[in-house]
C-alpha cells in the first residue's frame, strides 16, 4: 500500500512537470511568432503553426493522465484540486498557444508588405506576457497564491500597451485609408497578446483555488477571451 501511494504522489508530481514542459512550449511560441513577425521571417512562422499541434497534443495526453488518475485513485480533496487545476491550465495553455499560432499566421498575411510603423510596444506587451505566464506557472508549482495575486496586478501593463497600439494604429487608419489592412492586421496580434495575459491571470486564480479551495474571480473582463 505505501508503495503504491508513493508511486501515485510521484505521477501526482510528474503531472505538474508535464504542466511546466507545455507552459514552456506555449512561451516559445509566443516569443517566436512575435519574432517571425517582427523580422518577416515567413520560414519561422511556419514553424510556429507546425508546432501548435504539438501542443495540443500534449494537453489531450495530460488530460487522459489526469482523467485517469481521478478514475482510479480517487484522490482525496487536497489531490483533487491540484488535478482540476492542471485540467485547467492545461486549458489556457493551449488557447495561448493557439494565439501565438493567430501572430504566425498573420505574419504570412503581411508576407514582405512594407512595414506600416517599427515594431516597439508589440515586441514589449510579448515580453510582458511571457513572463506572466512563466511566474504564473511558477506559482502554481510553488503554490504561492501571494505572488499570484501580485501578478494579475501585472496584466494593467499589458492592457496600456495595448491601449497605447489601438491609438496609434486607429491614427494611421483616420490619416490614410489605404493602411487600414495593414494596420488591422497588427491590431490582431495585439489583441492576442493582450488576452495571452488575460489567461495567465486565470492561471494565478487556479492558483488561489489550489491553495485555498476557494475560487475569487479577479476583475470582470479576464474570462472573455474566446
Amino acid at each position: 500500500m505505501i508503495e503504491l501511494r508513493t508511486a501515485y504522489h510521484e505521477r501526482l508530481r510528474e503531472l505538474q512537470d508535464e504542466v511546466l514542459i507545455m507552459g514552456s512550449m506555449v512561451e516559445e511560441a509566443i516569443g517566436r511568432s512575435v519574432e517571425a513577425l517582427k523580422n518577416r521571417d515567413l520560414q519561422l512562422a511556419e514553424q510556429v503553426i507546425e508546432n501548435d499541434q504539438k501542443i495540443n497534443q500534449r494537453r489531450f495526453e495530460i488530460e487522459e493522465s489526469c482523467i485517469t488518475m481521478i478514475a482510479t485513485q480517487q484522490p482525496m480533496a487536497s489531490d483533487l484540486r491540484i488535478i482540476i487545476t492542471v485540467l485547467n491550465l492545461i486549458t489556457e495553455l493551449e488557447r495561448m498557444g493557439d494565439y501565438a499560432e493567430g501572430i504566425a499566421r498573420i505574419a504570412l498575411m503581411i508576407g514582405d508588405e512594407p512595414p506600416l510603423k517599427p515594431l516597439i510596444d508589440i515586441p514589449r506587451m510579448a515580453e510582458k506576457a511571457r513572463d506572466m505566464l512563466h511566474r504564473s506557472l511558477e506559482t502554481f508549482i510553488n503554490r504561492d497564491s501571494e505572488e499570484a495575486m501580485r501578478i494579475t496586478a501585472e496584466d494593467d501593463e499589458v492592457d496600456n500597451l495595448y491601449h497605447q497600439v489601438f491609438r496609434e494604429l486607429l491614427l494611421f487608419m483616420m490619416e490614410d485609408p489605404r493602411t487600414i489592412t495593414r494596420a488591422t492586421r497588427l491590431l490582431w496580434v495585439a489583441h492576442n497578446l493582450e488576452r495571452i495575459a488575460d489567461r495567465a491571470t486565470n492561471i494565478c486564480e487556479r492558483v488561489g483555488f489550489t491553495v485555498t479551495g476557494k475560487m475569487v474571480e479577479i476583475g470582470t473582463s479576464k474570462h472573455t477571451a474566446k
